[in-house]
């Protein structure tokens, strides 16, 4: 009690409960406060402007003011006229004075900029807030039913603009690179200073610093130059198009690496679970929302174990299944000159040249190929003999299982996994199975993200970190961040439903 009430004695009388700091006569010690804030972040600019004689410094962040009102409005009435007052210097823009340097720091964190003047107390906050025209347009690989609807773009500073919008955080650091000796591609490392491990933050830019490559034309480039098993099937980098979800990962601890050119963002560490998760899941009930992942996590093991296990029941063991049943698929079987392994092969790959032609061709043609193949070139394939109906619906059922997937990189690595296992499955039958599932368990059990366990939180077992992983809590539960990222702060600040407490309390 006497702790608070001395905290809030030091404070001031600071309606919003923040804490206030003044400004100084000395311009060293505010632009030093400044920068203990935010600083170091790549995109917090410092210029150093005087105006009549004295020394002057404008802070601003590159992404989230506009450049050319900051030359135009700021720059030119500063270098160019120095015999009007300093108030009346800048017409064409918002401007007011302030000497709460806390209040600075929000105000450069919306978009202004601010100018400090050697020997005065207050500070100038000056309006330079970029404003980007583009049409709204959503992830191609990301859509949701409830949520935001934007995405990243090719620009950077766009994308940056629209992570800042999101996260107004002093803490947000952003630190810029440039890989490829030809093409000098810009890269951007963001972060959380109070939350990313400091460990992790070094390892990030000690595997960007030492790509040596002549071209670096998208994190595509990047994700094989970083990942630590670049021959292992599955992706040990989480690609995102969406702000939100960039946000969320950074919130975990998570560091975010964005290049110049690409409207995507490459997260680190992430786990096997984290391809299965969907900003659909925090936007809809806890229930639903769980209830959603399930099946998602039930369609991973359908998408590459339906195919071997039905190559396997019919050529090794179809004692498993009832007398009518085992009839039925002898006698659609019989009529096809082909084992069940050459079938399911055979119709594999023409679902994988139809799924690539429907998306080379533009969107009209794509659906007339789509309708065309699957009805017309399908029923004809088995009217002709050459595969069987069961063969037709265990590849139709495999293929939706391996869409349900929101990573499209996850989702080449289910399809890809699926071959070896039906060979495995047509010579050994369940003991083939058998024996590629294990090798693909300790495969997973042996990956590693960054030094996180792919298979976290369930190798290592951790109990408290399944509230977000199988099935998904309500929010007012997670108040402890995921382990795998090894963040400073476990325990998030604010995470409760006071009110229902106190409604308890006053029955």
């Amino acid at each position: 009690m006497f702790q608070k009430f001395f905290q809030r004695k030091r404070r001031g009388g600071d309606r919003d409960g923040v804490p206030c700091r003044s400004a100084s006569h000395h311009l060293e010690k505010n632009v030093s406060y400044i920068e203990q804030a935010l600083f170091p972040s790549d995109d917090v600019k410092k210029r150093a402007l005087s105006f009549q004689g004295r020394k002057g410094i404008l802070l601003y962040i590159e992404s989230l003011t506009d450049q050319k009102v900051i030359q135009k409005n700021i720059i030119e009435p500063l270098t160019r006229n120095h015999s009007d007052e300093l108030d009346h210097l800048f017409t064409s823009v918002e401007l007011k004075r302030e000497n709460d340097l806390e209040k600075g720091i929000a105000a450069l964190l919306k978009g202004m900029c601010l100018y400090f003047l050697d020997g005065h107390k207050d500070f100038l906050v000056i309006g330079a807030k970029a404003s980007y025209v583009r049409d709204i347009s959503e992830p191609e690989n990301e859509y949701v039913v409830r949520g935001p609807h934007n995405g990243f773009v090719e620009d950077l500073t766009h994308n940056l603009y629209a992570v800042r919008k999101l996260m107004e955080s002093p803490n947000l650091r952003v630190r810029y690179m440039h890989i490829g000796r030809v093409t000098q591609t810009k890269v951007a490392i963001l972060y959380l200073q109070d939350v990313a491990n400091p460990r992790l933050i070094k390892e990030v830019e000690r595997r960007l610093k030492d790509i040596s490559a002549d071209m670096l034309m998208s994190p595509g480039f990047i994700q094989e130059f970083m990942e630590d098993k670049t021959f292992s099937p599955f992706p040990q980098i989480l690609i995102t198009e969406r702000p939100d979800r960039t946000v969320s990962n950074l919130m975990d601890g998570r560091v975010a690496i964005m290049a110049d050119g690409d409207p995507t963002a490459l997260i680190v560490p992430v786990t096997l679970f984290a391809f299965y998760q969907s900003v659909d899941d925090y936007h809809s009930r806890w229930m639903v929302g769980s209830f959603v992942r399930m099946i998602r996590l039930l369609s991973f093991l359908v998408a590459f174990q339906l195919p071997a296990f039905y190559i396997a029941t019919v050529s090794f063991h179809p004692e498993i299944l009832p007398v009518d049943l085992v009839f039925r698929l002898q006698g659609s079987i019989s009529h096809v000159p082909f084992p069940p392994l050459l079938e399911v092969i055979f119709l594999e790959l023409i679902f994988e040249l139809l799924r690539e032609s429907g998306i080379r061709l533009p969107s009209r043609v794509g659906q007339t190929i789509g309708i065309v193949g699957g009805l017309v070139i399908g029923d004809a394939i088995v009217r002709t003999g050459l595969v069987s109906y069961p063969t037709t619906i265990v590849v139709a059922l495999t293929a939706i299982a391996s869409f349900v997937v929101p990573s499209n990189e996850m989702s080449g690595a289910v399809r890809f996994l699926r071959f070896p296992l039906m060979f495995f499955a047509a010579m050994y039958g369940y003991y083939g199975i058998s024996f590629g599932l294990m090798m693909i368990s300790m495969h997973l059990c042996k990956l590693e993200s960054f030094g996180t366990p792919y298979l976290a939180p369930l190798a290592p077992l951790r109990l408290k970190d399944m509230k977000d992983t199988f099935l998904r809590f309500p929010i007012w539960t997670l108040s402890q961040r995921p382990h795998d990222p090894h963040p400073k702060r476990m325990t998030q600040e604010t995470v409760s439903r006071s009110w229902k407490r106190r409604d308890q309390r006053k029955k």
